[in-house]
């Protein structure tokens, strides 16, 4: 076989869909988000803003989270040092698990590497120590969930995105005795919808099922005290497991579970995923522990991320541009091709200074291509005016209708 060039087959494919990916070179300004510094081409660094982080809150920024992990990399150094098991535990990620527990008002939580981790660990695990059990996932549910799901090597049915009708035939279709675990998100990220967990929740009381609820992107970003829609909702006591991220609001990286402690016990000791893996450094410990403390006690970051949200919906419809409708802080603004979400995204970069990325399939349907827009605090009303005008201009020059 012609290794080389089935390789090399495969590459062409996603270049004749417009789906290949394109990673841009930039580095982040400190203290000065969103603007950034972008290396593509050969003059140089460009100046450049960015629209597309999920460091929804720029925390990535914030003097306390650099603080806080300049104090621990020069009182601890740079690594864990192994597993959590072997030299990895560290006492910033004992202090950064209660937190968390606290956040999600549970009994305890559990460090993983990334939030896709937690979630393939935690679902394929949770799913093999319960005899016959059935998963139930929203069919929208993130790669990380599927996985874990596919791993568990359990039944699975999936449900109609938020359709709870759809959830409950299937509920009552499946044996009565046989544990149940409904897996789902809070805030799914595409689309900017959100999860009726309330109802959720009511199914799994009336069908004796576990809940295991994704925050990923809802972490920081609802509740007073940043503890997700769970929070916002006064649902979080309901729910079984609540999975987040320290990647995304919180502005550092890793993910984790929280639930009740004989349930984090057996991930803590099942899950493959955790126990043989390098933890996460105490400087990125450090710098999310400060995060979730400063998260937990101010609003003033969530409510100007929801204030430039509203602004820029707002903008947008003014100027015809498609958007989703979204109630949350995701922007979605439809292109419905993946070459022309490409070549859109390519001109604003160039020629603009905007840096947003194509979201093209398999991350959502063949069709619904689109870019993702997520502004944040720092966000001004004269930057989204700019990037409405900009984008006005290139529908035109593409000749792609605006909104009615």
């Amino acid at each position: 076989m012609d290794y080389q060039r089935v390789f090399a087959q495969a590459i062409e494919r996603l270049h004749a869909e417009g789906r290949y990916r394109v990673f841009i070179d930039i580095l982040r300004n400190k203290g000065a988000f969103p603007n950034a510094r972008c290396f593509a081409g050969h003059n140089g660094p460009k100046p450049i803003t960015v629209w597309c982080s999920n460091d929804y809150l720029a925390m990535g920024q914030h003097p306390a989270v650099v603080g806080a992990m300049e104090e621990a990399l020069h009182d601890v150094g740079a690594g864990s040092g192994g597993t959590r098991n072997i030299g990895g535990n560290t006492h910033y990620h004992v202090e950064l698990e209660a937190e968390l527990a606290d956040l999600h008002g549970k009994e305890a939580a559990l460090l993983f590497t990334s939030g896709y981790v937690s979630n393939e660990a935690t679902l394929s695990t949770i799913a093999k120590i319960l005899p016959g059990c059935i998963i139930f996932s929203d069919e929208l549910n993130h790669a990380s969930m599927i996985a874990g799901i596919r791993n568990s090597g359990c039944e699975k049915h999936v449900f109609r995105h938020n359709d709870v009708a759809h959830l409950e035939e299937l509920l009552a279709a499946a044996p009565a005795d046989a544990p149940k675990l409904i897996a789902f998100e809070s805030v799914y990220s595409m689309d900017g919808d959100v999860a009726p967990i309330a109802e959720i929740c009511d199914l799994a009381d009336r069908y004796n099922a576990l809940t295991y609820l994704d925050e990923v992107h809802a972490v920081g970003m609802y509740g007073a005290r940043g503890g997700g829609i769970s929070e916002r909702d006064d649902v979080a006591h309901r729910l079984t497991i609540v999975e987040g991220t320290l990647g995304k609001a919180i502005g550092v990286m890793g993910g984790y579970i929280a639930a009740d402690r004989n349930i984090v016990d057996v991930i803590r000791s099942y899950a493959p995923g955790f126990i043989f893996t390098t933890s996460l450094s105490p400087v990125l410990v450090a710098g999310a522990l400060a995060s979730v403390k400063h998260l937990k006690a101010s609003s003033e970051e969530r409510d100007a991320q929801q204030a430039a949200a509203k602004k820029l919906k707002g903008i947008f419809a003014e100027a015809g541009l498609p958007t989703l409708p979204s109630t949350t802080h995701i922007v979605p603004l439809m292109v419905g091709d993946p070459v022309k979400a490409k070549r859109i995204s390519d001109i604003l970069l160039a020629e603009y200074g905007v840096y947003v990325q194509p979201i093209n399939y398999p991350t959502v349907p063949r069709g619904t291509e689109r870019l993702r827009f997520t502004p944040g605090p720092a966000h001004t009303e004269e930057m989204m005016r700019e990037l409405a005008n900009a984008l006005v201009e290139i529908w035109d020059r593409l000749e792609i209708r605006l909104a009615a």
